[in-house]
């Protein structure tokens, strides 16, 4: 990745964050109260106390294992792997967003994994990541995805199994991390403790490129290879979620400031 790509694009991202301005309405949904909206536009996806807002991928209501404890959502790991207990399953918040900037801090137990997923559809007896680019949550030191993957592509902050956040300034499992996603207009940003980590562009040939050398190729996993060259569906648009993979995880200040 060229560095002048990267400057351009957090450029890019700059000039539409001064231009969208103003406050944005709150989400709802039957189920949960209003979330907040801040001043400088964010709107508060998560009020630190409940889970009003969010519910189960592929369901209505928010599996048991995720909790709210000191502030954070939490999920209570089952020590069985990627979504095995029937309690849990991944969680998304309930309205689709397109142009955003979506912040959020997170640790993750000794040995822990899990994802951020955005623009994500909802695919019938298919898990999440089907459709959706992966945020990845990882103890870098500890969880075997680190070793695995091409150039550090599984660690923490990475385009899941495409590209490696660079640099990789992860904090050890049991502190707080600062993340950040921006998606405009098919350029994404990764941020991770206040640095640029990677940037793509999604619906190009690079974006396609990616997809070939991944696990999700049209050899390796044709519905996935589908789906994800035309991640956001017909609008480009989708469900923000975070993952079950069996280990405890914990995430909190979650804000987005949506932009035309």
């Amino acid at each position: 990745m060229k560095k002048t790509l990267l400057l351009t694009g957090v450029a890019a991202f700059s000039a539409a964050l001064v231009s969208c301005g103003g406050g944005t309405t709150a989400p709802k949904n039957d189920n949960a109260a209003e979330t907040k909206s801040a001043d400088d536009g964010k709107i508060v996806l998560f009020d630190g106390k409940t889970l009003n807002g969010w519910r189960g991928y592929n369901r209505q209501d928010v599996p048991a294992r995720w909790v709210v404890e000191d502030g954070a959502i939490k999920f209570n790991g089952s020590g069985g792997g990627e979504a095995q207990a029937n309690d849990g399953g991944d969680l998304i918040y309930d309205k689709k967003f397109k142009n955003f900037v979506l912040e959020f801090e997170w640790k993750i137990s000794k040995g822990g994994n899990s994802g951020v997923f955005y623009l994500a559809q909802e695919i019938p007896n298919q898990p999440i990541y089907i459709s959706a680019p992966e945020y990845q949550i990882l103890d870098n030191e500890n969880h075997p995805d680190a070793l695995l993957g091409v150039n550090g592509n599984r660690k923490s902050a990475s385009l899941y199994d495409m590209i490696p956040a660079n640099p990789q300034n992860a904090k050890p499992y049991g502190e707080w991390n600062k993340s950040k996603i921006m998606v405009y207009k098919g350029t994404v940003v990764h941020y991770q403790n206040d640095e640029v980590v990677l940037e793509y562009h999604l619906w190009t040939d690079q974006w396609k490129n990616l997809i070939d050398n991944s696990k999700f190729s049209k050899d390796k996993w044709p519905e996935a290879y589908d789906l994800l060259i035309n991640c956001g569906g017909e609008n480009h648009e989708g469900y923000i979620g975070f993952q079950d993979h069996g280990d405890d995880v914990w995430y909190r200040n979650i804000t987005i400031k949506e932009m035309e």
